[in-house]
């Protein structure tokens, strides 16, 4: 250890870090939380929205789910059969059943245009509604509604539960807004028996008298240099940045947020008693207790190969039990006119199935969903050709969709942020989906 961090009379605040006296605590938080922006300040939403995002990662496919082409030939319709759904006229295909029977929770865009077909770079344009530069990496949603909202409780304004999301080009990250404003990110199964939640735990051995005399330990020092500091306002934004993680940690809604156990077994069980499921119950959870943006993620839906047994067997079900059940929860709770629930994925599946009874990218068209935040719900908007390859009525692309997330969730039209260097960068293009507002 060095000389510096033995001599009481010479410790630093940066010392006292090094040390790791409160690095024990989760501190790495404060780089995390390091915001009550002037933004939140200001307060000028129009509506206090918050939202959760569904992201099945690798490409979901539409043929096989929400847009079946029953008259199709084999080739192109699959091996799963039609069934009918809650409005009159429209069916889905027999393996999401309870989708089909809930459809008057939810909207259903059977007309997105995603002209991109590639991995990663999905991921960053699909959450973040504008087209990959590597000159300015453009931020995701939640990240923009951290940055733009700011802090509504104790917990951070944007969690990502899962870590099944691209990074290569950006994609679920915050870009130009800066770290602090990148998801908090829950790597834990909430299904599992024994789940736990890094950074918002004391550790072993450590109790609150221990958090109590760290934070005094730290008040002496800042009393002590406090003629010493060269840098009096940038230290005084570190204090805040501490004060907030503190606070998160031991903020009795973060405890509640995350003590999935307290909920019925009924509800449990309603949500499905795995990962998806379970997140599903934990977003709802989170946005209850302040958070503002969630993202769920789910991997896995890249088929290539075997596109039909590992759609049926284990991708569909979790999803197809879990969103109906979480939109009902949400209803019932009186939270789902303030909560958008969006469903988003990379891209369509081609018509065409492959020799390895798989669909591969498809750049043309595909689906997706809204429902709550007044989308209407029972609403399929648009319609694909014979064989689902490209749309031919109410086509909307990837930023249009982008324009509707932020319209339903009170953010302004002509929102604004800065790239490091100052130049100004636009966050929002493209036109809303009218039939949804």
């Amino acid at each position: 250890m060095n000389r510096t961090l033995h001599d009481c009379e010479r410790v630093s605040r940066r010392g006292l870090l090094q040390l790791g006296a409160l690095s024990g605590l989760g501190l790495s938080l404060p780089g995390f939380l390091a915001a009550r922006s002037a933004r939140a300040a200001a307060g000028h939403e129009v509506k206090d929205r918050n939202c959760i995002l569904i992201w099945t990662r690798g490409g979901t496919s539409h043929h096989d789910t929400f847009d079946p082409k029953p008259q199709a030939p084999v080739s192109v319709k699959g091996e799963f059969g039609v069934i009918d759904t809650a409005v009159p006229g429209v069916q889905f295909t027999e393996i999401v059943p309870n989708m089909a029977r809930e459809l008057n929770r939810f909207a259903v865009l059977r007309s997105w245009n995603p002209q991109n077909a590639s991995h990663g770079v999905a991921d960053q344009y699909v959450m973040s509604g504008r087209k990959f530069n590597a000159a300015v990496p453009y931020p995701t949603f939640g990240s923009v509604v951290s940055w733009h909202k700011g802090f509504r409780s104790a917990l951070p304004p944007f969690v990502q539960l899962g870590t099944q999301v691209d990074q290569r080009f950006g994609g679920g990250s915050a870009g130009i807004l800066g770290l602090e404003h990148n998801p908090f990110t829950i790597t834990a199964d909430p299904n599992s028996k024994n789940f736990t939640v890094r950074d918002i735990s004391f550790p072993s051995g450590v109790d609150r008298s221990r958090i109590d005399r760290r934070k005094r330990m730290l008040t002496a020092i800042d009393e002590l240099q406090q003629q010493a500091d060269v840098q009096p306002d940038a230290f005084e934004a570190l204090d805040e940045h501490f004060r907030t993680a503190l606070n998160m940690i031991t903020a009795p809604e973060t405890k509640r947020a995350f003590d999935i156990g307290t909920e019925e077994d009924s509800l449990r069980d309603a949500y499905g008693r795995n990962t998806f499921g379970q997140n599903a119950l934990l977003a709802r959870r989170l946005i209850e207790s302040g958070v503002r943006f969630v993202t769920i993620t789910d991997g896995g839906w890249d088929t290539h190969q075997n596109n039909f047994k590992s759609l049926k067997d284990r991708r569909v079900p979790p999803v197809d039990q879990a969103i109906p059940a979480l939109l009902a929860d949400l209803e019932d709770r009186g939270l789902l006119e303030s909560t958008l629930v969006v469903w988003l994925t990379d891209f369509g599946r081609t018509p065409g199935i492959n020799s390895a009874s798989g669909r591969d990218h498809w750049a043309s068209s595909g689906f997706a969903i809204m429902a709550g935040a007044g989308v209407p719900g029972g609403a399929v908007l648009g319609a694909t050709d014979d064989e689902g390859g490209k749309p031919v009525r109410n086509e909307y692309t990837t930023p249009d969709i982008a324009v509707t997330i932020y319209e339903k969730l009170g953010m302004p039209g002509d929102l604004l942020a800065h790239a490091p260097d100052g130049r100004p960068v636009r966050l929002i293009e493209g036109h809303p989906i009218r039939e949804w507002m």
